[in-house]
């Protein structure tokens, strides 16, 4: 299995994304000035590429089938792109403040905390549909992890297409987000560009 190893606050420096974005407090210690170069049109959208990978932890491979997965659905083919990256379980762990950051949120389902309409879930790329009940199970609640979550409730504020009950560590999926509700700095349509050169 690949796994991207690169330092995330490195990596957001070089995207020029706030670590906030990740859900990391920890703000960049380096101010450097850089110097602006031109980018050209190619640059800009593999760029845009690269930044929503980074983001929803998505290597090549996956990121592609989800394209092309995107493509095939109804609507405009970028803003079902971002949907699909949303429905994802551990991301909807991390949104729903289970997790401070996605990549957490990635463990913790793949360690297997993490169930959906009763059953375990570890695999961190399941879709999720409208009506899922996504909880931590019973045994993980008394992790000492999870009691920390439920004590300091310091999680972010669940998005309204998800319904939140912290202190049960519990959720629903109201339904689907719409473009407006994904608060990522991405501009999917320069993604489908670069995929349909």
């Amino acid at each position: 299995m690949a796994i991207d190893r690169v330092p995330a606050l490195k990596r957001c420096r070089s995207l020029g994304l706030e670590p906030a974005i990740l859900g990391r407090a920890r703000q960049s210690k380096r101010k450097a000035q850089r110097v602006v170069r031109k980018v050209s049109e190619y640059g800009l959208q593999l760029k845009e590429k690269q930044k929503a990978k980074f983001i929803y932890g998505v290597l090549e491979r996956q990121f592609r089938n989800y394209y092309e997965k995107a493509k095939t659905m109804p609507g405009v083919t970028g803003e079902n792109l971002l949907l699909l990256l949303e429905r994802r379980i551990d991301n909807v762990v991390f949104r729903l403040g289970f997790a401070n950051t996605r990549r957490q949120a990635r463990q913790i389902v793949r360690h297997g905390h993490i169930t959906v309409n009763g059953k375990r879930v570890d695999i961190p790329s399941a879709l999720i549909k409208v009506g899922d009940t996504i909880e931590v199970c019973e045994k993980s609640q008394s992790n000492e992890f999870f009691k920390m979550m439920k004590e300091t409730n310091n999680a972010l504020s669940a998005p309204a297409w998800l319904e939140s009950d912290q202190a049960n560590l519990k959720g629903n999926v109201v339904r689907f987000p719409s473009r407006d509700e994904i608060d990522v700095p991405v501009n999917e349509q320069s993604i489908v560009e670069l995929y349909s050169r």
